[in-house]
């Protein structure tokens, strides 16, 4: 096996493949048991498989670590990982951890773990990467850093002590929101209301999202009630909305009155609606543009990184005023369609004069047949003066219409068959339940 020693935090990512070169999936923690005299023992890691799920794979499964990516046997259980007693996940529980030197010079934080082979499937921690507290009072001053072994520290008893998330943080900072969502729902709850605490609020907001509404409200009471409503600030219109009906009634109001003015009318707007018309699916944020806006300005728009690809599908032409809800909605401009013009074309000249909005009370059942009919991501919604609201998006629609966990969903049989061949699923007896391979 190649490869020594590794860092855990620089394993976060890393594509797993089978001998054949098939992906597999990708690493999300290192799994180590303790042992009584020598450093943790890692027992194997924790993948990613498509479906967005969580497996364990044995160390002894392991056969090359190295250049950013791991080689299995190919022999993987894809039943869910379910952590046991008396393992300790690195990234998650490890990492953040603060420690004392044995030799009585201090405390330090745990930045980084390096696991080490000993011998074939056999590895274990050789080192920690260590920050001491800093010593200056400058806002960029850092503690100084070391290597130490196992036994040069000793871990702290967590009494009430919050263990630090910023490591954690850092490690899945590149994470999209979907993926860091599922990363905080298979922490323990403790260590995850604490990442959660730690994050930045757009951050944080964007996880929200990604959620389900039972893991949303409690992460959301865990925060106090400032915190709580610059997150929903953060957060699209219709998923605060969404999060704020949840809410008992005078909390809900409460939360609404420390929100920004502005965001605080457009949930208020959208609960106002019931949930399953175009109204309550509804986003009040798309892009809004004057029949004189170019096309320049159009695709300069859209352009935006922080922009929902749904939502950069189309600009909208309206009579001022230009927010929700607007002057007389005039129409869409498609942005494939603005790719055909040139930069100085006025949109007013472009505009899509087949497409029909639809009231803020048409049934979402309607919406849907809309989109699918038309081969849409987004149609507008306009009020009984035909003002534009909002717009509904393909993910709003999909929401609504996928199960309640669908995101915790556990489907094994809809694994896409050439991942199923990768991941090597078990073969089946004749009662068509799958026969476990013994390796967890």
């Amino acid at each position: 096996m190649s490869a020594a020693r590794v860092f855990v935090a620089r394993l976060a990512g890393c594509t797993v493949f089978d001998p054949a070169g098939d992906r597999v999936g990708k690493v999300r923690d290192v799994l180590v048991v303790y042992r009584k005299s020598d450093p943790p023992r890692v027992v194997g890691l924790v993948v990613e498989i498509p479906g967005k799920r969580r497996v364990f794979v044995s160390i002894g499964r392991v056969t090359s670590i190295g250049a950013g990516q791991i080689i299995t046997t190919g022999l993987i259980n894809v039943r869910r990982f379910e952590q046991r007693g008396g393992e300790v996940r690195v990234i998650a529980e490890i990492l953040g951890r603060t420690v004392d030197f044995r030799d009585g010079s201090g405390p330090a934080t745990i930045e980084d773990v390096a696991i080490e082979q000993s011998a074939p499937a056999e590895w274990s921690i050789s080192q920690l990467f260590v920050r001491r507290p800093k010593t200056s009072a400058s806002p960029f001053a850092k503690g100084a850093t070391a290597f130490v072994t196992w036994g040069d520290v000793r871990e702290r008893p967590a009494k009430g002590e919050p263990q630090s998330a910023e490591q954690l943080i850092a490690t899945y900072s590149e994470l999209k929101p979907a993926d860091l969502a599922n990363t905080l729902l298979d922490l323990p709850e403790q260590r995850r209301l604490e990442v959660a605490g730690e994050l930045p609020d757009d951050r944080l907001a964007d996880v929200l999202e990604e959620m389900p509404e039972s893991d949303q409200l409690e992460i959301l009471s865990s925060l106090d009630d400032n915190r709580a409503a610059d997150v929903l600030d953060q957060m699209q219109p219709d998923d605060a909305a969404d999060l704020v009906g949840l809410l008992p009634s005078e909390r809900g109001e409460h939360l609404l009155g420390l929100m920004e003015p502005e965001e605080a009318d457009d949930v208020r707007m959208l609960l106002s609606y019931e949930p399953d018309t175009a109204g309550g699916l509804m986003t009040t944020e798309p892009i809004i543009l004057s029949a004189d806006a170019t096309v320049a300005e159009g695709l300069a728009l859209i352009r935006k990184q922080e922009l929902a690809p749904a939502l950069g599908a189309a600009v909208c032409i309206t009579l001022p005023p230009y927010e929700p809800p607007t002057g007389r909605f005039l129409g869409l401009v498609h942005f494939q369609r603005m790719l055909r013009y040139p930069p100085h074309e006025r949109l007013g000249t472009i505009i899509d004069q087949t497409l029909e909005p639809v009231t803020a009370n048409t049934s979402a059942a309607e919406v849907s047949r809309i989109l699918a009919s038309y081969n849409l991501v987004s149609v507008p919604v306009v009020d009984d003066n035909y003002r534009l609201v909002g717009v509904v998006t393909i993910d709003d629609i999909l929401d609504f219409l996928l199960p309640d966990d669908w995101r915790s969903h556990d489907e094994d049989d809809e694994l896409p068959s050439g991942q199923r061949s990768a991941a090597n699923v078990r073969p089946r007896n004749s009662t068509g339940k799958r026969v476990s391979n013994g390796t967890r």
